[in-house]
């Protein structure tokens, strides 16, 4: 029974550990494309905002 808990022990640890690499994996793609297209975010959220000051609402 105990070797069967620390079987089932270590899966979880493990699996978890995964989830973390996954994450990390996913926010080093968004800092890449983010810093590739950096100019246009940029100058997306420049014009978007330019437009919402200069309406009146």
């Amino acid at each position: 029974m105990e070797k069967l808990m620390m079987n089932l022990k270590y899966r979880l640890c493990s699996r978890d550990g995964m989830e973390m690499v996954q994450v990390a994996i996913l926010i080093a793609i968004a800092v890449f494309i983010g810093l590739i297209f950096k100019d246009k975010i940029g100058k997306f959220i420049n014009d978007v905002f330019g437009e919402l000051f200069r309406s009146d609402f």
